[in-house]
């Protein structure tokens, strides 16, 4: 019985905060609710555009978006231009 404890004592000190999913769902619900607060807060200042089409609504958030979805399908076309076997460091020649 004493060992047990004794092994809970140590699974609790390597415990970190991100390691219980209730926190890292805590932390995406958060960052929903940001982002769609950002969205709609657009409504309530105004903009000092340079270009016609930085005036649309939602504009920069729908270009984060674009964006970041083509840098990861970007990163995913250089990996395979990049891709080297797994034994390419261990390889004499």
């Amino acid at each position: 019985m004493k060992n047990n404890v004794q092994e809970d004592d140590k699974m609790k000190e390597g415990l970190h905060w991100f390691d219980n999913k209730r926190n890292i769902k805590r932390i995406i619900y958060a960052l929903y609710v940001i982002c769609a607060a950002l969205f709609l807060a657009e409504f309530f200042y105004h903009k000092h555009a340079v270009f016609s089409f930085d005036t649309w609504f939602g504009f920069y958030a729908i270009y984060g978006f674009i964006m970041c979805v083509g840098l990861v399908i970007g990163a995913k076309v250089i990996r395979h231009l990049l891709i080297r076997r797994e034994n390419y460091y261990d390889s004499s020649s």
